[in-house]
């Protein structure tokens, strides 16, 4: 029997949102700062030729740096203000949340609340400072050694250059967090979304054009469809599967009246680190490719074996990819779900699971059934994203259809989708009250 949410969920209609004044600007907020963010990836850095840097980047545009650039969306082609994107920013609290995991006044600090937390955003802030100043640094170096790129090299330039993609990088990320507090979904997310949506037509002319000039045979076109289509399927059925815990209360008494024990359910995502591990495995692959990228002739020996055997389609990529992805799933399901202080909280309000005791053993138990839909969350994230791997590698079929942008559009939409329903139905709650208050008034 579906729950009350549900069924006020399912009369949501036009006329709903319609009332829903704040869900709209809220709407409208979020699109404003997409279209700023857009405009920005189009604004170049001072002191470089377009030309010359198109040129440049059209020989090495394939593998990782392609991957970089469509998260970018598009602003690494044109070498933008917002070239660095929000990868400094993933990488900075790729290595905050390892460190809370290894520094105890850290892991305090994430036990304390919104104060604690507030601390350790402050601290990712200011270590996106130091990564964007890193490679805006190493861009600057790699620019003035590719020929012909830069009009008048030298210290001004490196300073121009590593202040601008700095404050691109500041900006992107405070625009981010703009969009999740004052919009609707995850403004990082978001954001990363939009860069592969608006290189999706371009993707899907590509993919065209190899079927017009006999690169892609008609068969394989259709195959490439299918695939596409039942990744997309396979992604909303996986993110939107859950594994219900039964949680039972016991009964209680109010004065002279007993009450009956309620019943709720602890829904468990098969996927709960979400789209997470496969950006952050592709932040953490695209750091050798981007000290090297530039500047082939001054690389280390070491670092050329590490870009070579991470390159684009090689078996080593594949495998560090993967490997990576399935970390990342484990680490950052640790991250948003503690089965202990779960376990804590519904002993605190007398809840239990039935046949399992309170306290250690509920702990455990959950423990157990969340390090097994993590392994099913894993496995379908890495099959997600090194299935189209293959047919990139081996039909060069454009980067932007394969499945890590996918699944970054596929669960984002959703995501977000979600977000407004809940505005929805809060909305619509709201309306229930104040007509519940007037209709006392009146009696």
């Amino acid at each position: 029997m579906a729950s009350a949410a549900e069924q006020l969920a399912a009369n949501l209609n036009f006329g709903a949102f319609s009332k829903a004044t704040e869900l709209q600007k809220r709407i409208w907020f979020t699109l404003g700062a997409l279209v700023v963010y857009r405009l920005g990836t189009y604004i170049p850095l001072p002191g470089i030729d377009p030309a010359a840097f198109a040129a440049t980047f059209s020989q090495q545009q394939g593998g990782i740096l392609g991957m970089f650039n469509m998260l970018a969306g598009g602003a690494v082609e044109r070498m933008a203000v917002f070239a660095l994107n929000i990868m400094p920013y993933i990488s900075a609290s790729i290595i905050v949340q390892l460190m809370t995991t290894a520094i105890p006044s850290w892991e305090k600090l994430k036990k304390e609340g919104e104060s604690g937390r507030k601390q350790l955003n402050q601290y990712t802030r200011w270590l996106t400072v130091v990564l964007a100043i890193f490679q805006g640094y190493g861009i600057a170096i790699g620019l003035e050694n590719s020929q012909n790129v830069v009009t008048d090299p030298g210290l001004f330039f490196r300073a121009t250059t590593v202040i601008t993609l700095l404050c691109g990088t500041m900006f992107v990320m405070w625009l981010g967090e703009q969009i999740t507090a004052r919009g609707v979904g995850n403004g990082s997310s978001l954001i990363i979304f939009a860069g592969i949506i608006a290189s999706m037509p371009r993707a899907i002319l590509q993919t065209l054009e190899l079927g017009r000039t006999g690169n892609l045979n008609f068969f394989m076109f259709i195959v490439i469809v299918a695939i596409v289509i039942g990744v997309i399927f396979l992604i909303v059925f996986i993110e939107r599967s859950q594994r219900r815990l039964l949680i039972q209360y016991p009964k209680r008494q109010v004065g002279n009246r007993m009450f009956q024990g309620d019943s709720s359910f602890l829904p468990l995502k098969i996927n709960t680190a979400g789209v997470i591990p496969p950006i952050f495995a592709s932040s953490l692959l695209l750091l050798p490719h981007t000290f090297a990228s530039f500047n082939p002739s001054a690389t280390p020996s070491w670092l050329q074996g590490i870009v070579g055997a991470i390159a684009h389609g090689q078996p080593g990529y594949m495998v560090a990819y993967a490997a990576l992805i399935i970390f990342f799933s484990f680490f950052y399901t640790s991250v948003v779900f503690n089965p202990d202080e779960t376990a804590d909280n519904l002993r605190k309000y007398g809840g239990f699971l039935p046949g399992i005791r309170p306290g250690k053993k509920t702990a455990e138990y959950l423990d157990y059934v969340l390090t097994r839909l993590t392994v099913i969350g894993a496995l379908y994230i890495t099959l997600v994203c090194l299935l189209p791997e293959f047919m990139i590698a081996y039909y060069k079929v454009p980067f932007y259809l394969g499945g890590t942008s996918l699944l970054i559009v596929v669960s984002v939409t959703m995501d977000t989708v979600a977000q407004m329903q809940s505005h929805l139905l809060a909305h619509q709650y709201e309306g229930l009250i104040k007509r519940s208050k007037l209709r006392g008034k009146d009696r």
